[in-house]
């Protein structure tokens, strides 16, 4: 069993437009392409209004609509139907995602002269003040979109839909409870908080029910809520979350319990899917119930294994959830299915969010904010990892530099870091103030909490001397999270610093350096070194995978590997649709394990690397280069041959039928090749060709001999033929009684004609055909190394983007025909096509033997010859065995060709596995979770209102070392302008 995929090499660079979209968190529905109940994709249908939306980004100014709350901030106002976004000029200080379904009203403000400034009305009753300061034209023309699109979100009542929606959202019961005190009237208050929470149906996780991890009064839950609930009311919830500088500094503080399943579905953009696709996640249960395959079977092994410390694990219901979750994902992405570590990653999320909260999130991290990480080739991981690695050579080097002295493998410790972000192997309650930041600010924390963690345990790193001590050396550090920092300072404020603290301080203020934009180029620079180790690991593991390697070497398998692989590059295989899973399996039976297998379109590809006559190849020179054409043959003998290897009767190829259909040709001798090619054409395999099948041959020996020099092929399948129909009138069989000198009754095509013995006598009347069958057949079938495709460059830069605009192929096509046609021109192009076989270079045709038959055999048959064909056939198979006495038997040889740059060498594909997959195949060891005992679920109904009346700042302090300056990029004039704008009157 093998599955071989091409997608790492059909990598392509995102486009602008598919950056601004993973900026913004808008989910994959607006990019086109949905998944449904199966698993398949389907393209998502759009009305026409919808289809013809154009999308639009203009300069603007974004002021909150409540003076003097936040400052204004300039950058770009994005139309991206159905949503709203803005962006900074930085691009991180103030940013928002708004579905158009969320604006109440628009109005244009009455303004000073050259101002054109709109007030946007949300659901939540808030207003923010747009100043657009691009042309007139261009902001009338922004207008109109607007107005088109929230045209179309009526029409299509997704307006109505915000309201129940938000029931579900905790952050609504939050401020409708923190809302009502203001008024003073007490009575009132109490109704209208009993009405949002009769209203309210908001999800929650397992926590609701099994306590949430730590003690809450140490973890301050009751101010975090406070400062949280004061936010949300000012700055939206939910659909509507603006999000400004302090929401990433709360952020960093830590999330409350309760909301932080809300806020992680906010931050990463899940919150949008679930509103898209409401019943999705339950109907794609209903529709796969019962369904087992090898994802479902690999989910159950680790169900009792996902943090099972945590009390909700130790239970049916929260094993029942878990479960659930993993194999919804399965459904709906079949080709990643179940991956290592996603049960911990679900088991964890699954503690602050419902089901579906947790599916939805579980499709953005793996699809999105960490791609490649959760798949079978976890090629996104090995990226990162390498990645990882190049930055501390860069903002480490004495570590690197020791850890390459002593020979220690920093993906030993860090592998487990990334694939399970941090909650295999820190206390939950830190693990999840990483992952706060993580949906809050990007993949880029991960690199930056990595590289503080080696900073500060930097004197003690340089002490040790293998990967056990390593290992041991993260655990106690990680185990000591919760101690001060500096427990022997008499400065009481810094004997308060935790060690989470200060690496949370190490994180963000001394790498705040790694950017997005620092991973982002990290990634492209390495991808095609992780690529190539990846199809070397992968190739390996197919050939060992074999059931049998037949008569082949390993080294020999490879090249048949390389060529089937570039292939499937070429021409990928279509997907399997797979059937209703009510009619796959039961639960007694579990799915066959994915297999890749080629269709015959993919199988003409792979024979042209093969075989010499399955692909046409064209010298040409034209005065300025020579260069060598290939194209593939197309013959009915291609696709006889492909259903020939296809023993299983499944329409597809695997790698093993290829491997077996390969032996069964390449070390044939004579007698077995003429076998072969007897049997390639027997249809009904009844032991006879008809007429039809007899013409059927000659014609696939002519497409073998079609570009031989000189007319000897020509005329051996000329022979060939004259000898077939002449041989086989005279050995059909007369009616009992009828006079031997008269001729047998004609037969019909379609019925038994000549068996094997007859067209190996046939075949060996000729000696240019038993030269063929003898050796060229055979050696038509070469093993060797393929040049695979070239990984596109990932180098950046101005001059590297040229190139690879410049060298693609359709440029190359064009070149190649302007010098051609120069070539014509100056009468110096020429076009030479290879012969398949070669042998003859000359125009001399041998000279065939005479007939096998006797002039009194051409006349009449025996009565003895027609009574018993078989001692006839036994008598001639003597003599053809007599004539061939003295050839011998063909055997196997490999070209010595040296590899090309792109393809590794024999010795190299078979070495030992690369340290770093070494690292990803013992990452399951590494994998379990050490308890904590901050971890400790605690009461949170005790909580004393002491702490909620203490000061806010206070739970602040923490970050405040290490907070980012913020630009608005306004001057203060202009700021003036943007807060008067606030209070201005619509235009009427």
């Amino acid at each position: 069993m093998s599955t071989i995929s091409p997608h790492l090499r059909n990598f392509k660079e995102p486009t602008k437009e598919q950056l601004t979209h993973l900026f913004f968190a808008l989910p994959t529905a607006v990019n086109g392409a949905e998944a449904n109940g199966n698993g398949t994709k389907s393209e998502k249908s759009a009305s026409p209004s919808e289809a013809e939306l154009e999308k639009m980004e203009i300069n603007a100014v974004l002021s909150l609509g409540v003076q003097g709350e936040e400052d204004s901030y300039a950058g770009k106002l994005h139309l991206l139907p159905p949503y709203l976004a803005f962006a900074s000029l930085d691009r991180k200080s103030v940013r928002f995602t708004l579905p158009l379904c969320t604006i109440r009203r628009v109005e244009r403000l009455n303004a000073r002269a050259g101002i054109y400034a709109l007030s946007l009305s949300l659901w939540h009753g808030m207003k923010i003040v747009v100043q657009l300061t691009s042309l007139r034209p261009t902001a009338d023309l922004f207008c109109s979109l607007l107005r088109d699109a929230l045209k179309v979100e009526l029409q299509k009542g997704h307006m109505k839909a915000v309201k129940g929606f938000v029931k579900t959202c905790y952050s609504e019961l939050l401020v409708a409870s923190a809302t009502a005190p203001e008024n003073g009237d007490e009575k009132a208050s109490d109704s209208k908080t009993d009405d949002a929470a009769g209203d309210s149906m908001y999800l929650g996780g397992l926590g609701l029910k099994f306590k949430f991890p730590g003690d809450p009064k140490k973890l301050r839950e009751a101010s975090k809520t406070k400062l949280w609930t004061n936010y949300l009311r000012t700055h939206g919830r939910n659909l509507t979350l603006l999000r400004y500088p302090q929401c990433t500094r709360l952020v960093q503080v830590g999330l409350p319990n309760r909301l932080r399943g809300e806020m992680w579905e906010t931050l990463s953009g899940s919150l949008y899917l679930r509103f898209e696709n409401p019943g999705y996640y339950d109907r794609l249960l209903a529709e796969n119930e019962g369904r087992t395959n090898t994802s479902t079977e690999e989910i159950e092994k680790d169900l009792h294994r996902s943090l099972p410390e945590y009390s909700a694990y130790q239970s049916e219901e929260g094993i029942s959830a878990l479960r659930r979750v993993l194999q919804a994902y399965s459904f709906k992405n079949p080709e990643t299915g179940y991956c290592q570590a996603m049960n911990i990653l679900a088991a964890a999320i699954l503690i602050y969010m419902s089901e579906e909260q947790a599916f939805w999130l579980l499709e953005v991290i793996c699809d999105r904010l960490l791609p490649g990480y959760y798949s079978p080739s976890m090629h996104g991981t090995l990226l990162d990892q390498r990645v990882f690695e190049s930055l501390v050579h860069r903002c480490l080097p004495m570590i690197h530099d020791h850890f390459q002295e002593v020979d220690v493998q920093l993906s030993v410790a860090s592998l487990p870091w990334f694939l399970s972000l941090f909650i295999n192997s820190m206390p939950m309650v830190f693990a999840f103030r990483i992952i706060d930041c993580f949906f809050c600010m990007g993949p880029k924390v991960l690199f930056q909490v990595g590289l503080a963690i080696l900073k500060i345990n930097g004197e003690r790193l340089l002490k040790i001397q293998d990967d056990g001590q390593f290992i041991h050396l993260m655990r106690e550090y990680f185990a000591s999270l919760g101690d001060s920092a500096h427990p022997n300072s008499s400065d009481p404020r810094a004997r308060a610093i935790t060690r989470f603290q200060e690496l949370l301080l190490v994180s963000f203020r001394e790498f705040a350096v790694i950017t997005d934009d620092t991973i982002y180029n990290e990634r492209r620079k390495y991808r095609s070194e992780i690529v190539h180790s990846i199809e070397s690991f992968s190739k390996r593991s197919a050939i060992r995978n074999l059931r049998t390697l037949e008569r082949f070497t390993k080294e020999q398998a490879g090249l048949i590997y390389d060529a089937l692989f570039k292939a499937v590059c070429v021409e990928p295989p279509p997907a399997v649709s797979l059937p209703p899973a009510s009619l796959l399996t039961t639960r007694d039976q579990a799915e066959e394990r994915p297999e890749t297998r080629i269709g015959p379109k993919t199988f003409k590809v792979f024979l042209s690397e093969i075989c010499t006559w399955a692909r046409t190849e064209k010298i040409v020179t034209n005065g300025f280069q020579q260069r060598v054409d290939r194209e593939i043959a197309e013959h009915e003998l291609i696709d006889r041959l492909f259903f020939f290897w296809d023993t299983s009767y499944r329409g597809a190829l695997s790698f093993q039928d290829l491997v077996s259909g390969l032996d069964g040709v390449m070390f044939n001798d004579l007698m077995e090749n003429i076998e072969w090619f007897f049997n390639l054409h027997d249809k009904n395999k009844d032991g006879y060709l008809t007429k039809d099948e007899v013409l059927t041959l000659s014609e696939s020996l002519l497409f073998i001999f079609r570009h031989e020099i000189g007319d000897a092929y020509l005329g051996a399948v000329s022979r060939f033929m004259s000898n077939a129909f002449e041989y086989g009138d005279t050995l059909l069989p007369r009616p009992e009684g009828a006079d031997p000198e008269t001729e047998a009754p004609p037969i019909e095509s379609n019925q038994p004609y000549i068996n094997l013995a007859t067209f190996r006598m046939v075949v060996l009347a000729d000696e240019v055909l038993e030269s063929f069958f003898e050796t060229d057949f055979s050696a038509t079938f070469k093993l060797e190394p393929v040049p695979l495709m070239d990984i596109p460059n990932s180098n950046s830069g101005f001059l590297g983007g040229i190139w690879q605009n410049i060298a693609t192929d359709d440029n190359r096509k064009k070149l190649n025909k302007f010098t051609d046609d120069i070539g014509r021109a100056v009468g110096k192009h020429q076009v030479f096509t290879r012969p398949a076989i070669g042998k003859y270079t000359t125009l001399e045709e041998p000279k065939a033997r005479e007939s096998l038959l006797t002039p009194t055999m051409r006349r009449t048959a025996s009565k003895s010859s027609l009574t018993s064909p078989s001692e006839t056939f036994a008598v001639a198979s003597d003599s053809s065995s007599t004539l061939t006495a003295s050839t011998s038997t063909s055997t196997l040889t490999v070209d010595p060709v040296t590899p090309s740059p792109s393809m590794p060498s024999a010795s190299a594909d078979y070495s030992p596995m690369p340290s770093m997959f070494q690292a990803a195949a013992n990452a399951a060891a590494l994998m379990e979770r050490t308890p904590f005992a901050i971890d400790d679920a605690k009461d949170d109904e005790d909580e004393s209102d002491e702490e909620s009346d203490v000061e806010d700042d206070g739970v602040m302090d923490e970050v405040d070392a290490f907070l980012e300056a913020h630009d608005s990029g306004l001057t203060q004039a202009e700021r003036e302008l943007a807060q008067d704008l606030i209070n201005a009157e619509p235009v009427k």
